[in-house]
């Protein structure tokens, strides 16, 4: 009897334990940290695999970002009757040409803009410096000068120290610069190569990965990869084309009211604009920088473009083309852009979003699958139902 009741007691001590969501949550973080520990413990098997995309991580994801850009302009060829492969043959002939247009006509531009800029940037310093020292022997800035003095020494010391780290690092740091031309080069050769057999062969890619899968687990496995195809196909197109939108904006706002060096500022202002939220303000440092040393009325003119630039960006350009597609809350885009910044820096920063939207959709589909398995999830009053059955 005692026997017996010892059974029953511990009987109900694994049920309970089995079903409480705690434990389980518990149980499952520690298996993954021992999980993660292993992987430290033999972290050198994967060093080959790490060097292996080293070298073809940069071809592979231009080639991706490509990809995105170019397959609904082949898929439209291919609608209209031209053959697949004569669509991508046509739609790289195009590209190049326009390559060819942007190195005979904007390079040269851009170039001259940075020459400019490089040879003008000390007496911008001096402009700055003349008229910071003019507002600050103002006397109502008489109670607070010693304390901006102290500030912009502390500042120049520390500029000073930056400048020297910088040249300490560069000159350490040549050795790499012959393994960076290299796979730049080897990008530059090799991911047309990989472009075009995305595009011939892509739609086969996702079946034939899926294949070698169980029959039971291939439809929820492709489900998961054709939502994580297109929530990377969403964000890469939209944001190179507000990237593209913004910059012919500056660049024509710039153009209009007469700055310095417009076509060189609305390219990095389109650039910059890759980094979501932050982009468009970083940009305005360097175009409010040159302004203030042009002249007020100059400041109010780059206020005034950057002002339409937002409302027609925010109002027309970013909804049409972004929409809500990614379903990701603006805090949460903050944490990741610091976090991916912080640990891969600027890659992380353009990349570290439509990494997340790919694990968030990973992430959800397990947690799914997790509640269907399990009976922590299921409805109390379904429960209960079942028992009284």
């Amino acid at each position: 009897m005692d026997k017996k009741k010892f059974t029953e007691k511990t009987s109900w001590f694994w049920k309970w334990f089995l079903n409480n969501q705690v434990v389980v949550g518990l149980v499952v973080v520690l298996l993954l940290l021992l999980i993660l520990l292993v992987f430290t413990k033999v972290s050198y098997l994967f060093e080959p695999v790490g060097q292996f995309f080293a070298i073809v991580g940069l071809p592979m994801v231009l080639a991706g970002i490509l990809f995105y850009l170019m397959n609904p302009v082949v898929n439209y060829l291919e609608k209209k009757g031209i053959k697949r492969q004569y669509g991508i043959i046509l739609l790289f002939i195009v590209v190049l040409l326009l390559l060819v247009w942007g190195i005979v006509v904007i390079v040269p531009e851009i170039r001259e803009q940075i020459q400019s800029l490089v040879k003008s940037f000390p007496g911008y310093i001096n402009t700055i410096g003349e008229k910071a020292d003019q507002l600050f022997k103002d006397p109502s800035f008489r109670s607070i000068q010693e304390y901006i003095e102290n500030s912009a020494q502390k500042i120049l010391e520390s500029i000073t120290d930056l400048t020297q780290n910088l040249s300490r690092a560069t000159l350490q740091g040549l050795g790499s610069v012959v393994s960076v031309v290299t796979n730049i080069v080897i990008a530059l050769f090799t991911a047309p190569i990989i472009l075009f057999f995305l595009l011939k062969d892509g739609k086969r890619l996702g079946p034939y990965l899926v294949s070698f899968l169980p029959n039971r687990m291939r439809r929820p496995t492709y489900r998961v990869l054709s939502e994580m195809n297109q929530q990377l196909a969403s964000y890469i197109r939209g944001q190179l084309t507000v990237a593209f939108a913004v910059a012919v904006m500056f660049m024509i706002g710039f153009s209009i009211v007469g700055l310095n060096y417009g076509i060189l500022l609305g390219v990095l202002a389109g650039f910059l604009n890759l980094i979501p939220y932050l982009g468009s303000f970083l940009a305005m440092v360097p175009v409010v920088f040159i302004a203030i040393v042009t002249g007020p009325i100059m400041l109010v003119k780059v206020i005034i473009v950057f002002a339409i630039e937002q409302t027609i960006e925010g109002r027309i350009v970013s909804p049409l083309v972004l929409g809500s597609q990614l379903e990701i809350h603006p805090v949460t885009i903050m944490f990741v852009l610091l976090t991916a910044g912080k640990i891969f820096g600027l890659a992380g920063i353009i990349l570290g979003i439509p990494f997340y939207a790919v694990a968030k959709v990973i992430a959800t589909h397990v947690f799914e699958w997790y509640k269907s398995v399990s009976t922590l999830y299921n409805d109390e009053e379904a429960v209960e139902e079942s028992a009284d059955s």
